[in-house]
């Protein structure tokens, strides 16, 4: 069973509906240990205090806030959940938005949010209604001694929450954005529409993988087995010279599209009924 990670109540005008929240997705790689070269023997780390010049034990460590170079003040657990706020109970939902206003910038951490027996009403309620309007709502949650800002979005008959980030923590470069003058031809333009729509599709993710860990494990099982790996090739990039020309040949290099089949008149269900 997948772990909780917060445990409280969504809250929507008088109405609260007790919830679960479990992460809805985690990276998956290969991971490596460090490991002494000469003797193959894996690393092991200690936490050394260079005042008392010994390794400590974690049992002695206490949260520290340096104020000024090498001074601290000492923050114990007890006093940062004296001044938890309401949300690390409850997620009071403080406004509908529409998702499309949304920048996906914004996202962070997904989560799927469950709900208790006694709140199963409610909360299909409330997925109902966000399905019907076409709005997600906007909350505030505390867990791992931070608050928050959430969307929170029906999907599939249940509710998912993104946490974001404020507006302080999205970094700005100053030439994002910037056109310094450049001019797009209209026949530019439109070849690259044109290319735009040859690579056009429905989007299915199951036909996106991690092709380099895929490799990373080929590597691994072929090493156990004593075999060599083939050096992977590399694509030889180099700034577009004549844009026009590349376009033409991005074109050129399209697979065609299978033409669309017309779906035939007789359904399965007829077929059956006919024999």
């Amino acid at each position: 069973m997948a772990s909780t990670v917060w445990k409280g109540y969504l809250a929507f005008g008088m109405i609260s509906v007790p919830v679960r929240l479990h992460v809805a997705a985690r990276d998956e790689r290969v991971s490596f240990n460090q490991i002494h070269k000469e003797c193959h023997s894996r690393i092991k780390q200690h936490i050394y205090c260079p005042t008392c010049d010994r390794t400590v034990e974690r049992s002695e460590l206490v949260k520290g806030y340096e104020y000024a170079k090498d001074r601290y003040i000492l923050v114990e657990d007890q006093e940062l959940d004296k001044i938890a706020p309401a949300s690390s109970q409850t997620m009071e939902i403080l406004q509908f938005v529409k998702l499309e206003e949304v920048d996906p910038l914004f996202y962070d951490v997904s989560y799927y949010a469950v709900p208790e027996e006694p709140g199963r009403k409610p909360y299909q309620l409330l997925v109902d209604a966000m399905t019907q309007t076409g709005y997600a709502a906007v909350a505030k949650v505390s867990m791992h001694q931070r608050e928050f800002m959430v969307i929170i979005r029906p999907r599939k008959n249940g509710l998912t929450l993104h946490t974001m980030f404020y507006p302080n923590e999205i970094r700005q470069v100053g030439e994002y954005g910037q056109r310094d003058g450049v001019e797009i031809k209209p026949q530019e333009l439109k070849l690259a529409e044109q290319l735009v729509q040859s690579l056009a599709g429905p989007f299915d993710v199951s036909q996106y993988r991690d092709e380099y860990q895929e490799k990373v494990k080929g590597l691994i099982e072929a090493k156990q087995q004593g075999e060599e790996v083939a050096e992977a090739p590399v694509r030889r990039m180099a700034p577009v010279i004549d844009l026009m020309e590349a376009l033409q040949k991005s074109l050129a290099d399209v697979p065609k599209k299978p033409p669309l089949t017309a779906p035939s008149s007789e359904t399965p269900v007829a077929k059956k009924a006919s024999r």
